[in-house]
């Protein structure tokens, strides 16, 4: 997918000099957001305008020759092909697959209080929200003596993943396990990277969320490898049995993303989740320093994390410019968060008014869109593709990141446009009971011979008729 940064259409910032002019107002030194104005009539067609928005390229195509090894040789020898490749990637082998139930227990007990007072407010809040999720039978009379109800069967057994690489994520165990919970999973694993600095098990923090969960069953394995044994199982170094599982969840990197598509079909997956990304659509009325803090928010994750502002309004535009400048110095991770920030996947969208503002954030499909308008909830209503809204001055990203009851396991690259996030739906499935009498299947019995003679497949209605001729 082409970017702002590209060479070609009119009114886009190109490249990245050091003095960069912003579109309409004026030089600021090592300004990162690229701009591009769109203020141009008319607004470009969906198609084109796609194009030409800034987006983080994730290609997981590239890397599935490096991935489809790893993936064949933990089928084919198991737990020891897996704790070679932790050897390799993760610079550890641990001495074996499951942690210890006491390991689980000893990283709660030595957990953080505050940290365990936040995970519990997460925990709660997601429970609440999850929980009205979980639909209930539907049964519906089609004709007199027949009914279809549609049944909601949860997964059986499911693998959910937690990443670890720059960053620990125990806020993604909580994402993971508690609609799997909630949906009423019977059994579940949490798989997480072996750390060296911890003696190959995952990071404790990671540890103390699965067992505040209630989780019994942590593998200490990461990226491919781990997708391929949750898919495929094994016999861990003590002779244990490492249980396969029916659905895969969590985000991950391109080589963890690239296991997904590759044992697709062998295991269920909710999606194939690349970097994150925001967008910000604000008008004149937003604070700058809100809008550059959630921008900030997000390049914190990763170099290549995706952070684009839409706007109607140069000027806000030109302040939240200064913001970056002030905010981004005084960070921790300031050189990951500017390499995000300068990159062609992030950048300023200038619109002529609200409803092409509309269009440029539906084509562009956010994981994560806030609303920094005037009456941002009606503007909200008007949203057809995000992956979560964020509505208003008070409801930034970072609150959904950990304890707004939502969930943060969300569509990106656009995907948004066709997909949801992680929810109880993710590990049900609806399954159709029919049911007839004799005389509800005697007074369909024309209709389905008259349809299976038209499709030229006769035993289907002889397998009605067969049922009348004594």
């Amino acid at each position: 997918m082409t970017s702002a940064g590209r060479d070609g259409p009119v009114g886009v910032t190109t490249a990245r000099p050091a003095v960069a002019r912003s579109v309409g107002g004026p030089d600021y030194a090592d300004v990162m957001l690229r701009r591009l104005d769109l203020r141009a009539e008319p607004l470009p067609r969906t198609a084109a305008l796609r194009g030409l928005l800034p987006r983080s390229e994730v290609d997981v195509d590239a890397v599935l020759h490096r991935v489809r090894p790893i993936v064949e040789a933990v089928r084919a020898r198991g737990v020891e092909a897996v704790l070679e490749f932790s050897e390799a990637f993760d610079k550890v082998r641990p001495g074996r697959i499951r942690v210890p139930a006491q390991t689980l227990r000893g990283a709660l007990a030595a957990l953080d209080p505050a940290v365990r007072s936040a995970l519990e407010l997460s925990i709660a809040r997601a429970r609440a929200v999850h929980a009205d999720q979980r639909r209930a039978d539907i049964v519906t009379d089609v004709v007199a003596g027949g009914t279809v109800t549609e049944r909601f069967v949860p997964v059986r057994r499911v693998g959910l993943y937690a990443p670890g690489g720059l960053a620990v994520y125990p806020s993604s165990v909580v994402m993971n396990v508690v609609p799997a919970q909630a949906a009423g999973v019977e059994s579940l694993v949490v798989a997480s990277p072996p750390q060296a600095e911890h003696g190959g098990l995952p990071h404790p923090t990671v540890m103390a969320a699965a067992a505040l969960l209630g989780v019994e069953e942590v593998w200490a394995v990461g990226g491919a490898q781990a997708v391929s044994l949750l898919a495929h199982g094994g016999t861990d170094t003590d002779g244990g049995d490492l249980e396969p599982v029916d659905v895969v969840t969590g985000p991950g990197n391109v080589y963890l993303t690239a296991a997904k598509r590759l044992l697709r079909g062998l295991i269920g997956i909710d999606s194939e989740a690349g970097t994150t990304e925001i967008a910000v659509l604000a008008d004149a009325t937003a604070d700058p320093g809100h809008v550059a803090a959630d921008l900030i928010s997000q390049a914190e994750h990763d170099p290549n994390a995706a952070s684009v502002l839409v706007t109607t309004s140069t000027a806000l535009a030109d302040a939240v410019d200064l913001e970056l400048e002030r905010q981004v110095a005084e960070t921790k991770h300031a050189e990951r968060i500017r390499t995000a920030l300068s990159g062609p996947q992030s950048g300023t969208v200038l619109v002529t008014d609200l409803a092409d503002a509309l269009a440029v954030v539906d084509a562009y499909a956010a994981e994560h869109l806030e609303i920094q308008t005037a009456d941002a909830r009606a503007v909200a209503r008007r949203v057809r593709n995000a992956g979560a809204i964020f509505v208003g001055p008070w409801a930034p990203v970072s609150l959904g990141d950990y304890c707004a009851g939502s969930n943060h396991v969300l569509p990106t690259g656009g995907c948004a446009r066709h997909s949801s996030g992680l929810s109880v739906q993710t590990f049900l499935r609806g399954v159709h009971v029919v049911e007839y009498t004799r005389e509800a299947l005697r007074g369909s019995l024309d209709a389905v011979v008259t349809l299976a003679a038209a499709e030229d497949l006769p035993a289907h209605g002889q397998a009605v008729t067969a049922r009348f001729a004594r």
